[in-house]
């Protein structure tokens, strides 16, 4: 495991765009197929929450994975790091769900807006560390990188 330019692991992008892909398949699916039967069920004005949320779950999906392939970018040596942390490279703005919206959704949508919501905030909390200074190298974080470049 290689260390990408802009200090996070190769694995730790991997892992995060890996899970994003299959949040977004998993997502498509239930909202375009899957969750018909379940809107159809709800309230009018329900159902019109139930395509609000499914829009904030895509988008907060699109930016996480955006801000991932930007993160391949830079360890590719396609842009530098210092573009890959430019403000238009940056995490974009994801739309918080509607919490009283969502209790009235069907289970499977409460755990996708679960899930994307936690998953953006994961990836935001790396965005922000991204955006502060280095520190300097210590002994030990050394030693782990050379571990890590060993294996």
């Amino acid at each position: 495991m290689h260390a990408f330019p802009d200090r996070l692991s190769r694995r730790l992008v991997d892992t995060l765009y890996v899970e994003a892909m299959l949040l977004a398949d998993e997502a498509r699916s239930y909202f375009d197929v899957g969750g018909r039967v379940e809107r159809d069920r709800l309230a009018p004005i329900d159902r019109v929450g139930f395509s609000c949320e499914s829009l904030r779950v895509t988008t907060r999906l699109m930016h996480v994975i955006a801000w991932l392939l930007v993160r391949k970018a830079v360890a590719a040596g396609e842009i530098s790091a210092t573009q890959g942390t430019a403000p238009n490279r940056r995490l974009g703005r994801g739309p918080g769900s509607d919490a009283d919206m969502a209790e009235c959704l069907p289970a499977t949508a409460q755990q996708l807006i679960n899930a994307t919501a936690e998953l953006y905030e994961r990836v935001q909390r790396l965005d922000a560390e991204l955006g502060r200074p280095e520190i300097a190298e210590s002994p030990a974080r050394s030693l782990m990188q050379r571990l890590e470049g060993a294996f």
